[in-house]
């Protein structure tokens, strides 16, 4: 399909590096990616690696006093870097929507998940409270998620880890942002909430056109979901290919080890 060679988020000489006592210690080096429409791209290697880096970057989430963010990151053809916090502000969970490793840090705990999924919908659309409740409702039953009425009643900490995960997917799927960065977001999870969290992403970009930032240290994960794959080591970007070609004549002795340290999940066999 021609639409999905178009290129939304294009990452370009992206170094980033961390003001200490001693000088400054870089913490990525020209990094360059690109992600197209409705495309996956799995970013993968070790904690320590850079990937959450990235993503931090992208989303500019980073103290500018603190940490430099050099180069390129560009939405829609829209320079990211430097855009005031107000102007982001604007932009994320719209246009960029983050599903995080650890899910229960994305919900405040004193609100119900109905009124955070309600007015998440409202600060980025036109939408009553009355019609955000009934979209939240249906996005929530869309995901496969069990009486989404009571549900929405209910607090973060009453939900496990793997309901969270697919709250942040169906919050996603309301907003139909351009990009979802997922970052390790199968890590805590069993095997059979792992499949529900892929398959719904996977969902969310066959029927929303979301291009996905799919960042894991686990290649089991990447290989049911990944179009494309870029290997983080220390930083940097040691190896890029398409999913098939980096399974089966990996070229780099670190994507090498990694292949050889990982299983993989039978997801089509379940």
């Amino acid at each position: 399909m021609n639409g999905q060679q178009s290129k939304v988020l294009q990452i370009s000489g992206l170094n980033v590096k961390v003001k200490g006592k001693h000088g400054t210690l870089a913490l990525l080096q020209d990094i360059d990616l690109d992600l197209k429409r409705g495309q996956v791209l799995g970013l993968v290697g070790e904690s320590g690696s850079g990937k959450t880096v990235t993503c931090h970057s992208i989303m500019q989430l980073f103290d500018p006093h603190q940490i430099m963010v050099e180069g390129s990151i560009r939405l829609h053809d829209r320079e990211l870097n430097g855009l005031p916090e107000q102007e982001m502000r604007r932009i994320r969970g719209k246009e960029i929507a983050l599903i995080m490793q650890n899910p229960i840090s994305a919900f405040t705990p004193v609100y119900t998940i109905g009124v955070q999924f309600v007015e998440t919908i409202r600060t980025h659309s036109d939408l009553t409270k009355k019609e955000a409740h009934e979209l939240a409702v249906t996005s929530l039953a869309s995901v496969n998620l069990p009486e989404p009425d009571k549900l929405m009643k209910q607090y973060p900490f009453q939900l496990s880890g793997g309901m969270l995960q697919r709250v942040m997917i169906a919050i996603s799927m309301c907003l139909r942002p351009s990009v979802v960065i997922a970052d390790e977001p199968t890590t805590a999870l069993d095997v059979v909430n792992q499949l529900q969290v892929l398959r719904q992403l996977d969902r969310l970009r066959t029927e929303c056109g979301t291009s996905i930032l799919l960042i894991s240290h686990d290649l089991g994960v990447i290989s049911e979901l990944a179009d494309e794959v870029a290997i983080m080591q220390q930083g940097r970007i040691v190896e890029k290919a398409d999913v098939f070609q980096l399974f089966d004549q990996p070229q780099h002795a670190y994507t090498k080890k990694l292949l050889n340290t990982r299983p993989t999940i039978p997801m089509n066999n379940q």
